[in-house]
């Protein structure tokens, strides 16, 4: 029977979408603010690189942490998917300020626009966008790619408490392995006592067969 750990496994972040979608989140609004904002003096920049920066970061060092705190995990996860709400408002703030619209169901490219987001994880499918595109359709795509990854925090936070109520977190986990532990021992001794009890027997049977052959006395 395997031991039981007192570690969790725990998923490459890298191979999560959720990272993958906040990396490419990370590099757009690094080429956005070099684009449509200003090189000194707006303190916007620093911001959204920040809050799309934490954003992932804190993917990265819950997952870090989840081996020995699930706890720590979930509030670092929950930070990160604030920052990307942060992030999004700043989008949405850009076009506010500029009286340019954000795009709903009833834009005609709105359906295209939220289709390429999320079959798209990877940084390189966007970098000819990331150049080409004006500020309005910049940020539109933004906000889409903020409200698709918020959904997958939802979801990745979900799961990350489902596991906590079903495995519970490294207390319980050490309790788990000692029990467990404790259970083997004690299982190894049952064993180990009928093995005594059965040589004992045996040991009997043959004494009373030398006996009765005169070979022992």
């Amino acid at each position: 029977m395997p031991e039981k750990s007192i570690f969790k496994k725990v998923a490459n972040y890298k191979e999560l979408y959720v990272y993958q979608k906040s990396d490419v989140l990370v590099q757009l609004t690094a080429v956005f603010c070099k684009r449509f904002l200003p090189l000194y003096g707006d303190r916007t920049v620093d911001q959204m690189n920040m809050a799309a920066r934490s954003g992932k970061q804190n993917i990265v060092e819950g997952s870090e942490a989840a081996m020995t705190s699930t706890e720590s995990e979930l509030k670092l996860v929950n930070v990160g998917r604030s920052s990307f709400q942060e992030l999004r408002e700043d989008y949405e703030d850009y076009l506010k300020k500029r009286n340019l619209p954000i795009w709903g169901k009833e834009h005609p490219r709105y359906e295209k626009m939220v289709s390429f987001c999320r079959q798209h994880n990877d940084y390189d499918a966007y970098k000819v966008l990331a150049n080409n595109l004006s500020a309005e359709e910049y940020c539109n795509m933004a906000i889409t790619l903020c409200h698709i990854t918020d959904r997958m925090f939802e979801n990745y936070l979900k799961h990350l408490e489902k596991t906590f109520i079903n495995e519970g977190g490294i207390k319980e986990r050490m309790h788990a392995a000692r029990t467990g532990y404790r259970q083997q021992q004690d299982r190894r001794l049952q064993e180990l006592e009928q093995e005594n009890a059965q040589l004992k027997t045996e040991i009997a049977v043959l004494k009373e067969q030398l006996k009765k052959e005169g070979k022992l006395v």
